[in-house]
């Protein structure tokens, strides 16, 4: 089932929030190689190419439907990739600046992809990175028990997809041991409010419920999800709901 960029982006505004804040945290240097890891529609990588006019940024995903929207965006200082992280990671290049917004916990083992993502950073380059804290976040523990109940667990055969994501302080001790200083870690939360229950099913339909449906025919697909919005319903007894959605950023330059 591949990324849908229109389901996804019915919460842009929310969604881009944190990306601002985890923007303002990168201090403009000239010149700066830039990468943007998990890029999405490019939009955001636009942004930050006018907020740093000083900058050339590549803008690296894995979905080509969410790749799709970006060919308009390219110009001199902006190009966009379909690749992997773990194919940047492979490369033989540096960067001034590594950034990534919302894309990292689909990465697994972060205590490995972290120090190596630090090796990518050029001598005092920027590491700006933010990441929904999934295992606090509601709606991701209900759609992991899920997963682990029958019928559903033998439906998927037994996969499930645990977190990737650290705490913020072992996240902290990570970049520390790997040469990080000026560090700026924050968990925050961004509120998510909605006038019924299908708004918040929507909200995690775009992103962490697809790489359980694609492993589904369509009639378990209805099932799933019939389940999936009762326990939503039950969690948020009271409407509008408040969904305290949390999410880390992190910021710092490399030794």
């Amino acid at each position: 089932m591949p990324w849908n960029p229109d389901v996804y982006n019915q919460f842009k505004d929310i969604r881009f929030k944190p990306f601002y804040d985890l923007a303002d945290l990168i201090k403009e240097e000239t010149p700066m190689k830039a990468v943007d890891l998990g890029c999405g529609t490019g939009e955001q990588t636009a942004i930050l190419t006018e907020k740093f006019p000083h900058a050339e940024f590549t803008g690296i995903d894995s979905s080509p439907e969410m790749l799709e929207k970006s060919k308009t965006l390219e110009n001199e200082r902006l190009h966009f990739k379909m690749a992997p992280t773990e194919e940047m990671l492979n490369s033989n290049e540096s960067w001034d600046l590594i950034f990534s917004n919302a894309a990292l916990q689909w990465s697994d083992d972060h205590p490995t992809l972290f120090p190596k993502l630090i090796t990518k950073l050029k001598t005092n380059g920027q590491l700006a990175i933010q990441m929904p804290y999934q295992p606090e976040n509601i709606l991701n523990k209900i759609l992991y028990s899920l997963a682990e109940e029958e019928p559903f667990k033998a439906q998927l055969n037994g996969w499930n997809r645990p977190s990737a994501v650290l705490t913020i302080d072992e996240y902290a001790q990570l970049l520390f041991e790997n040469g990080i200083e000026d560090l700026n870690l924050s968990q925050k939360v961004y509120p998510i409010i909605a006038a019924d229950h299908e708004t918040l099913y929507n909200f995690i339909s775009g992103s962490a419920l697809i790489p359980y449906l694609e492993r589904l025919n369509q009639e378990q697909q209805n099932e799933f999800t019939t389940e999936f919005k009762k326990r939503i319903a039950k969690a948020f007894p009271k409407l509008p709901a408040i969904y305290a959605f949390k999410r880390i950023l992190m910021y710092g330059r490399k030794k």
